[in-house]
């Protein structure tokens, strides 16, 4: 993640609270706006394989590299991690034995989540039904990071609210919106100059979906009135009617609450303006 997040970031923590880890929290996380599932579930002919949620599975394959979202049920290799362990797995992008965590995980958002926040999404984790099964693991033909930044000492929470500053905090580390929706250049989003311009492709059995810009423009979400953007986010329809595409979770986005899908919009509308691609 580049110096301008970061300093975003940096800003979130001017209006920082205490809170405290819950599985309530965890479980509004993970299966609403975090939308963990949406990688580590594997897929079946009509869609996800509920009976085996977060069991793993093969994400994207290209030529750069295979790359498997593991079974993080504790029915796999996690259920032998500490939380401290997973905590930093997920965070940071390290496991225990050292090895970093490759893309798509989205580890330079999720570096911001808060200590209650992933310590809310663990507590869901060790408590969800163990699921016997083995992806496999990542192939990268890329080099990796030795790291995805400093070791994190503590992140605070960030007060909820219908905020700018509590939506950047849900579209960032949260839902990792800005990882799909910015541009992509050879080192991945080019979060410093094209952030939100979007241009990302994702191949499925759908076909092929653009991320479309969300920035605040004409050409990102300014031809949206924010009860549209509510149906688009967490619904998948667009204003004349036509469905969405995956892979955005729009199943989990609909778990939302009412105030931070707002929180979110209200972040995007701050956003400053740029051309389709940046």
């Amino acid at each position: 993640m580049r110096a301008s997040l970061f300093a975003g970031f940096a800003v979130l923590q001017a209006g920082a609270v205490l809170a405290e880890p819950s599985l309530e929290r965890g479980t509004y996380l993970v299966e609403g706006p975090s939308a963990c599932g949406n990688c580590h579930t594997p897929l079946g002919p009509t869609g996800p394989v509920m009976e085996q949620a977060l069991g793993g599975r093969v994400v994207e394959q290209s030529e750069a590299f295979t790359a498997i979202a593991s079974n993080i049920t504790p029915g796999g290799r996690v259920a032998g991690w500490s939380d401290a362990e997973l905590v930093k797995a997920i965070r940071e992008g390290i496991r225990p034995d050292g090895t970093v965590i490759g893309p798509p995980m989205p580890i330079g958002l999720y570096r911001g989540l808060s200590d209650d926040d992933v310590q809310s999404i663990v507590m869901y984790l060790r408590q969800v039904p163990a699921v016997d099964l083995d992806p496999g693991q990542s192939v990268y033909n890329i080099p990796l990071p030795p790291a995805y930044g400093p070791p994190i000492d503590t992140v605070a929470a960030i007060p909820q609210g219908v905020t700018v500053v509590y939506g950047a905090y849900l579209a960032n580390a949260v839902s990792h919106c800005m990882e799909c929706h910015t541009t992509f250049g050879p080192q991945g989003p080019m979060f410093d100059t094209h952030l939100g311009a979007g241009g990302f492709e994702f191949h499925g059995p759908w076909g092929t979906v653009v991320a479309p810009n969300i920035t605040s423009g004409p050409e990102g979400i300014g031809k949206y009135s924010d009860a549209e953007l509510v149906q688009i986010i967490q619904h998948g329809v667009r204003p004349d009617g036509a469905a969405m595409l995956p892979p955005m979770p729009y199943g989990n986005f609909a778990a939302m609450t009412d105030d931070d899908v707002a929180a979110v919009i209200l972040y995007l509308r701050s956003l400053p303006a740029l051309p389709f691609g940046g």
